[in-house]
């Protein structure tokens, strides 16, 4: 059969501005990709790449026909991947439309319509093997599988209500990235001594070492997608996928990749047992980084750059009501010990809506006078399932909340007008990219880079202050 796996292309400006500073590859689908394995014809459609996007889905679908479309999305994609949906059943009648993904995963009823065949639901390399094999052995029964439900009259209520239960991380298959090129998919890479005129931003490959997480953050809902465990794959395992990429730059995409210490050295072990000489980028705790300081001191020998740190807060009164069990001064600290080591810091601020200006002003002066770090700053948005989403959605200023999820779109009334609090988290947002280290004197970078991200922020800001276009108009 021929089979068609499509990414969808955000709506919201505040998203595609940032395209030029990061896009990554698509990795979820090299995954289901890999799982059909070699008996059908496989080909991956990345919409984020097309100037428009429903146009080059459709020329695809009258080029290809394919048998099976499957489609993939967070949930402010959700309005477009039922879009695309609707796109794809009046085109090709007869072809099995499968959606998956997070949003998917966690609020499944968004998707039982009638251009949809099936929900795949957490890890989707098995249950959409299981539906491609039955749909070519030309059964029907989609409901029958495992973390699967079937839209309309098969719809499962009580299942629905029930999180997939995840599989070991042994069972699946090596992702598939002959599908794309490579070239397409970049980030800014942080870094405390970049080379001189070399290029930040080079190809980058995504990695996974584990899933999930054992904590309890009230906005994220990882948690509770994995029963608060830290799921790991086998660090050989690891090593071998990292030993087999073309590119140099590995950007780790676990939820916490050092949250298990034992684990993270014996993936380091693995990789520098195989002589591999890579650069990396991970997301960490500033408690991890403060207790197992050895273990950064490893990851940096053998080519870890950078590291990304949830600072959230400059109270230690807010971070204990986001429950993240550290204070201001354990970030700083993590912060310190990681430069000096030579490693980066990316450091993540949220505001809230509640922010009044004098929010604002001791968040841009606690900024202002941190050590360097790429600093990047997001609207407190809980996660779709997490506790606080179900604490604050009764409250969201709009009827369609997911098609503004994106962490830039405050979804709570503001507590200054919704202009203000634009302008002054654009202005937060400004600050943070000045602290920058790639800014330091000194540092030369080639003459394209300067130019793509003077660009790309500019564009970034402007998205940031005209996000009050995107809310519905009041009657």
């Amino acid at each position: 059969m021929r089979i068609l796996l499509v990414k969808p292309k955000a709506r919201l400006k505040t998203i595609t501005a940032l395209n030029p500073l990061i896009l990554l590859e698509p990795l979820e689908l090299g995954y289901i990709a890999a799982a059909v394995g070699d008996k059908h014809e496989v080909q991956v459609l990345d919409l984020r790449l097309a100037r428009f996007p429903n146009w080059a889905f459709k020329r695809r679908l009258k080029s290809d026909r394919p048998d099976v479309v499957a489609l993939s999305g967070y949930s402010h994609e959700w309005a477009s991947v039922i879009q695309l949906g609707e796109i794809a059943r009046k085109a090709l009648p007869e072809t099995r439309i499968v959606v998956g993904g997070h949003h998917a995963t966690v609020l499944p009823g968004d998707y039982n319509k009638p251009c949809f065949n099936a929900i795949v639901r957490g890890e989707g390399c098995a249950p959409f093997r299981a539906i491609v094999e039955m749909i070519s052995a030309g059964k029907s029964n989609l409901e029958t599988i495992e973390n699967v439900l079937v839209p309309g009259e098969k719809y499962d209520h009580q299942a629905a209500r029930q999180l997939p239960q995840y599989p070991d991380l042994a069972t699946l298959p090596m992702p598939r990235r002959d599908l794309w090129s490579r070239a397409s998919y970049r980030c800014v890479w942080p870094s405390e001594k970049h080379p001189a005129w070399k290029t930040i931003f080079p190809t980058v490959s995504l990695v996974r070492t584990s899933f999930g997480c054992p904590m309890k953050c009230s906005f994220c809902v990882v948690p509770s997608l994995c029963n608060q465990r830290h799921m790991t794959r086998p660090p050989d395992l690891v090593a071998r996928e990292i030993e087999g990429l073309e590119n140099d730059h590995v950007y780790f995409c676990d939820d916490e990749t050092f949250i298990n210490p034992e684990h993270a050295r014996r993936v380091a072990e693995a990789i520098a047992g195989r002589g591999i000489r890579k650069r990396y980028f991970a997301w960490a705790r500033s408690t991890t980084v403060n207790r197992h300081p050895d273990l950064f001191r490893q990851w940096r020998e053998i080519g870890l750059d950078a590291v990304f740190l949830g600072f959230e807060a400059t109270q230690d009164e807010e971070l204990r009501g986001l429950n993240k069990h550290a204070t201001v001064g354990d970030n700083e600290r993590a912060h310190a010990f990681l430069r000096e080591t030579g490693i980066a810091v990316q450091a993540g601020f949220m505001v809230h809506a509640g922010f009044v200006k004098e929010d604002f002003e001791r968040l841009k002066e606690y900024i202002g006078k941190m050590p360097p770090a790429q600093i990047t700053c997001t609207v407190y948005t809980p996660s779709p399932g997490s506790p606080a989403w179900h604490a604050e959605r009764e409250r969201y200023v709009c009827d369609d909340p997911f098609s503004l999820h994106d962490c830039m779109h405050p979804l709570t009334p503001t507590a200054i007008p919704l202009r203000e609090f634009l302008r002054q988290f654009a202005a937060i947002s400004e600050l943070g990219a000045r602290r920058n280290p790639l800014r330091a004197p000194g540092v030369r970078l080639p003459f394209r880079d300067i130019l793509r991200v003077v660009r790309a922020a500019t564009g970034y800001t402007r998205a940031l202050k005209r996000a009050y276009r995107d809310y519905p108009k009041k009657p």
